[in-house]
Formats: C-alpha cells, sequence, structure tokens
C-alpha cells in the first residue's frame, strides 16, 4: 500500500469511528450507567470474562479498560450478525436494548486491564517490529500507527490491545486473514498478508505491551 492510500484508509477509518461515537453519545436517552452495566455483565458475562472484566481464560478477551465505543460496536455488530459468533449471538440477545449495551461498555471501560507478558522470547524481536514499523517490502503497516505506542488504541475503530490474551489475538488476526471475521476492512487487509509465525510472534508480544 502507497502511503497516500495508507493515509486515506486510516482518514476514512477515523470517520468510520467517529459515527458510531458520535451514535454512542447521541443515540443513547441518557448517559451510560456504568452501576447498571455491572448488574448485567455480572449476570451475562462474569463466566466468561472475569468479575472485574479481565478474563483468566485466554480464548476470551480482556475487555477491561476497552473504549466503550468499541465495545458498544462489536455488541451491535453480534446481535446483527455483522460479526458472526454463536456464543456472542446468544448472550447479546438477552440484552434488551442498545441502552443496556451502552451500560455494559460503560462499565468495562471503567476497569483498570490486568496487565500480560510476552511468553516466547525468540520471537519477541519480530513481534515488536511488525508493532512497531510493520513489514515494509510487503506493504504491511506498522500496528502502532492506529493502535498506538502502548496499544492503548482509540475510540471505536481501533481498540485497545496492550496486555490482550495473545490466545485471543492469534484467533482473531486469523479469523480477519481467512475472512471468518469481516467486520473491520482495514484489518482483514492486513492479516491477510501475515502468515503464522508472525500472526504469533505479533500476538505474544501485544500481550506483554503496555
Amino acid at each position: 500500500m502507497k502511503p497516500f492510500a495508507q493515509i486515506l484508509s486510516v482518514l476514512m477509518a477515523a470517520s468510520a469511528g467517529l459515527c458510531v461515537s458520535t451514535a454512542f453519545a447521541a443515540g443513547a436517552p441518557a448517559a451510560p450507567d456504568a452501576a447498571k452495566g455491572q448488574a448485567i455483565f455480572g449476570q451475562t458475562c462474569v463466566a466468561c470474562h472475569g468479575p472485574d472484566s479481565n478474563s483468566v481464560i485466554p480464548m476470551y478477551p480482556k475487555l477491561a479498560q476497552q473504549h466503550p465505543e468499541y465495545i458498544f460496536k462489536q455488541l451491535d455488530d453480534f446481535k446483527t450478525k455483522k460479526r458472526d459468533n454463536a456464543i456472542m449471538f446468544g448472550m447479546v440477545a438477552t440484552l434488551p436494548d442498545a441502552a443496556a449495551m451502552r451500560d455494559v461498555a460503560a462499565y468495562v471501560a471503567s476497569q483498570k486491564v490486568a496487565p500480560g507478558a510476552a511468553k516466547n522470547p525468540d520471537t519477541v524481536l519480530l513481534g515488536q517490529q511488525i508493532y512497531r514499523g510493520g513489514i515494509a517490502d510487503r506493504s504491511i503497516p506498522s500496528c502502532s500507527g492506529c493502535h498506538g505506542p502502548s496499544g492503548a488504541g482509540m475510540s471505536a475503530q481501533f481498540p485497545r490491545l496492550g496486555g490482550q490474551h495473545a490466545e485471543y489475538v492469534v484467533t482473531q488476526l486469523t479469523a480477519f486473514r481467512d475472512g471468518t471475521r469481516n467486520n473491520n476492512t482495514i484489518m482483514s487487509d492486513v492479516a491477510a498478508k501475515l502468515n503464522d509465525r508472525e500472526i504469533k510472534a505479533l500476538a505474544d508480544y501485544i500481550d506483554g505491551l503496555h
């Protein structure tokens, strides 16, 4: 991808994120209620994502400190099956309305993410290289350009990554690459260029990022 095209795609994505962020704020009749979200989370989400939204099961993501706009977007994508996941479709179906999704998003965003750690010293430099600098000769952009140097992300389009379970990141990058997850065109395009070793190295690096 040439620099101009890459910049244009990022600007388009940011614009899409802004629209979702605006909908998140403007579509609710009242400000999201984290206390109500905590109650819903305790009834519906806690078994997989942990009481403080820091999952200890690597196949399930940590949700703590995630951007509420991103959480809301994913919940809405699960509900509409834009993001296909049978378990999450069933869980989101129990949420009565968009306000409840906003409340859950506000709660998990208010929690502090538990730090992770890179576990494979043999590939950590490769993961760091891809995250911070991309792979220029294959037109793979750096992850830090959208997700930030520390993995903090921003708003609806670019989620927080730092400290996320490596196993979960591998699953999602592979799903983007293979087309089984297709609710983000930018990520599908980037992941399509990564091989298995690069995905595992990048995921391990992200696990220890903070």
